[in-house]
């Protein structure tokens, strides 16, 4: 019996704003066609590819090159999983780049991760607070990650007195309980390709409920493919089906969405205006 086919992406035909403000472009995932992919990402009608760098020594490595390609931009921030990592050394490495890389546009990915917990729980809630103390002496935008952490992250941002401060809830998964917390705090969340699974019934409701003001896209590529691609390797293009899915469950255009979270997003990152 033959293989089903796998689907190619739709075009859209959407205006030519789209801000993807979560990709791992530096990942072995991409070495081998990273041209062809940000191309695909210039035909969905995307402008502007945040590139998440997880580490200093990933920033050191792979931030040169990927400087060579337009309509991209940058943050930085230790991830839980490498939370040992953090020490002075490097929250002043850090501080030093951040000083003098203006594409660097926020701090993070930076939080908690109690569901694979690669890094023991204390030292995860030390590199956080660290890089939250920095985040606030640089007046940088926060990008969080928190994983099976709701309730230590909102103790720990509170405490360091983040509220009504920019920050943004990556890869938000939870529904509109969660989200109206977050949403009381002053911050943005970003909505990732899970929206697209039928089964993920708290986050398509939550997506009903969240002002687009507040709202931003991501696809955490190469991770979390969204529907109709689960199987293969995310990309920034895919970001268009995320857009689609949400116009759907809120019975609103996929050019709303587009439009009203990219503006978020480039409010957020304060990019400049216009295209790349």
């Amino acid at each position: 019996m033959a293989s089903k086919k796998k689907p190619e992406p739709q075009c859209f035909h959407l205006p030519p704003v789209g801000v993807e403000t979560h990709a791992h472009l530096d990942l072995p995932e991409f070495a081998g066609d990273l041209n062809q992919v940000l191309e695909r990402a210039r035909q969905a009608s995307i402008v502007w590819i945040g590139n998440i760098f997880l580490s200093v020594k990933a920033y050191k490595k792979h931030r040169p090159a990927l400087a060579q390609s337009p309509g991209l931009f940058f943050t930085l921030g230790v991830h839980p999983h490498e939370a040992a990592s953090v020490n002075e050394h490097v929250l002043g490495d850090m501080e030093n780049l951040f000083r003098q890389d203006h594409e660097l546009r926020a701090l993070g990915e930076i939080g908690l991760d109690f569901y694979w917990d690669r890094s023991p729980r204390d030292v995860q809630i030390r590199a956080f607070q660290d890089q939250l103390v920095l985040a606030r002496e640089l007046e940088l935008p926060v990008v969080l990650h928190s994983r099976d952490a709701v309730e230590q992250t909102l103790r720990i941002l509170e405490k360091a007195g983040f509220a009504d401060r920019p920050l943004l809830w990556h890869c938000f998964g939870g529904g509109p309980d969660l989200a109206e917390k977050i949403l009381a705090m002053g911050w943005r969340l970003s909505i990732p390709g899970t929206v697209t699974f039928p089964k993920n019934t708290a986050l398509r409701e939550a997506v009903t409920t969240i002002p687009l003001s507040r709202m931003v896209l991501e696809t955490d590529c190469p991770f979390l493919t969204p529907h109709p691609f689960r199987g293969r390797r995310n990309e920034p293009a895919f970001m268009v089906y995320i857009a689609a899915e949400i116009a759907k469950l809120r019975g609103e255009t996929t050019e709303l969405i587009w439009t009203e979270c990219s503006a978020t997003a480039k409010t957020f990152f304060n990019l400049p205006p216009g295209d790349a």
